[in-house]
């Protein structure tokens, strides 16, 4: 699909040596330099312990932050249980990486990174990779019982139909969230060309911004379930 101007797309043309560079990835990178500064800037702000228990009045970068994380909290708790403390970190950067991909692909010059089946994949191998580290963890070699069944007889069978389920879990991930923002991305753009200057196209950003939510909300509960 043929997509017009984009701010990275500008960046590579002017920097030879990024020619060979997906941009999906660049944005990616930028998307991680964003979250990075916004981490750095919150904990700047929450240093002293006399200014992390006073709150701030309005709204603020850090009131947002430690919001959020009580959300995160609250649904791995709801999912996972006790213990659940330890897995916020992962699932938190999960919701927030795809949320603000999302997100930026709806700002013209953008294209969403996960929009593109490379990066979303890349999440899900992430997911699959850290969600059995966990479980070895919590389990030690116990947790390989899970593959072979209630009972010896079907050890062969079980353990074939569970790999097989393990392994297209982070391709599933991958296909839901890549499927859905491209599509998002692709409506939002075919309408936007059709009017570029009037408000049709907000009902289109409306949902879009619906959409990103829906989809990093989506990944992680999935993740946390797993």
């Amino acid at each position: 699909m043929e997509h017009s101007f984009t701010f990275i797309a500008a960046l590579k043309s002017a920097v030879p040596l990024l020619d060979g560079v997906s941009e999906y990835a660049l944005t990616s990178v930028l998307v991680t330099v964003l979250l990075i500064g916004l981490a750095l800037l919150v904990r700047l702000r929450m240093g002293r312990p006399e200014d992390a228990v006073v709150p701030d009045e309005g709204v603020s970068v850090r009131l947002i932050a430690q919001y959020f994380v009580e959300g995160m909290s609250s649904l791995a708790e709801g999912v996972i249980g006790h213990g659940s403390e330890r897995y916020v970190p992962l699932l938190g950067s999960f919701f927030i990486f795809i949320l603000v991909s999302n997100l930026l692909g709806l700002i013209p010059g953008f294209l969403p990174p996960t929009s593109d089946f490379n990066i979303t994949l890349g999440l899900g191998v992430v997911a699959f990779v850290a969600y059995h580290i966990y479980g070895v963890q919590a389990h030690g070699a116990k947790y390989v019982k899970q593959f072979l069944g209630p009972v010896m007889w079907l050890v062969p069978l079980m353990f074939v139909v569970e790999i097989f389920s393990h392994v297209f879990r982070p391709v599933s991930l991958a296909i839901r969230l890549f499927a859905n923002l491209l599509a998002d991305h692709t409506v939002l753009a075919v309408f936007s060309g059709f009017w570029p200057y009037v408000v049709v196209p907000i009902p289109f950003y409306v949902l879009g911004a619906f959409v990103s939510v829906i989809q990093a909300f989506v990944f992680t509960m999935l993740t946390a379930i797993y």
